[in-house]
């Protein structure tokens, strides 16, 4: 093997045309012709119609798809919000309990207001019932069965 290398063997690889050794012609340059500023203003026009056609019709759009899909993004929504406020509240249960004797003291009250309760209103049969009907007068104004009394 020699480390002299003919400059034949190799193709000239210039930008302004093809090797000559291929029979194409090296006159001609690779690059597009420039072009006119009429074409390039006029594609930009197009591009500008495209995008004014586009943006006229989104509200139309957006109101036809929202009164379309209204009861699945509502129900979307309804999901999407109950696990962000699941978080929240998880996130501020847990910053409550990393705070020193706090936890402790509100579980001492939680015992405390159960024991109250229990001696409140299950103790006794006539508070037992006292208990029933106050909680069925509160179910009928939820379920609007008669009116609140005032």
């Amino acid at each position: 093997m020699s480390s002299d290398v003919q400059e034949s063997e190799f193709p000239d690889t210039s930008p302004s045309g093809f090797a000559p050794d291929l029979g194409m012609p090296t006159d001609e340059p690779l690059l597009l012709p420039p072009a006119t500023e009429s074409e390039t203003s006029q594609q930009l026009k197009q591009v500008g119609d495209r995008i004014y056609k586009f943006l006229s019709g989104l509200p139309d759009y957006l109101s036809d798809f929202f009164g379309e899909y209204k009861r699945p993004l509502i129900t979307l929504g309804l999901i999407f919000g109950s696990i962000v406020s699941v978080k929240l509240t998880l996130a501020l249960l847990d910053a409550i309990n990393d705070i020193p004797l706090l936890a402790p003291t509100f579980e001492l009250i939680g015992f405390a207001y159960t024991a109250w309760f229990i001696y409140r209103y299950l103790w006794r049969a006539s508070n037992r019932e006292e208990l029933a009907q106050s909680f069925g007068s509160l179910r009928d104004q939820v379920l609007g069965r008669s009116a609140p009394k005032v």
